[in-house]
């Protein structure tokens, strides 16, 4: 199992969607909230992602079709990747 810190950052529209619940049940991977900060405008989250490297690559993979702003601790298995 891998640990990875992810820091999600959302907007007011984004904020609305289920994206930490539906990470801990569509992909085999634990999802523990570090820290967030939330307004009506948007806001970040750091979650810790733990999983097999595979889910995690996955989990990944979903999360930059969201549309939100994703950084990983990692950035050479996980690239930094702007939606768009």
């Amino acid at each position: 199992m891998k640990k990875l810190n992810v820091t999600i950052t959302a907007t007011a529209e984004q904020i609305t969607e289920p994206i930490l619940w539906k990470l801990g049940q569509d992909f085999k991977v634990k999802v523990n909230l570090q820290k967030a900060s939330f307004t009506e405008s948007g806001g970040s989250a750091v979650v810790e992602l733990q999983g097999d490297v595979s889910e995690l690559q996955r989990a990944i993979a979903w999360l930059q079709t969201t549309g939100v702003i994703m950084e990983t601790s990692e950035r050479a298995m996980f690239p930094k990747v702007k939606p768009g």
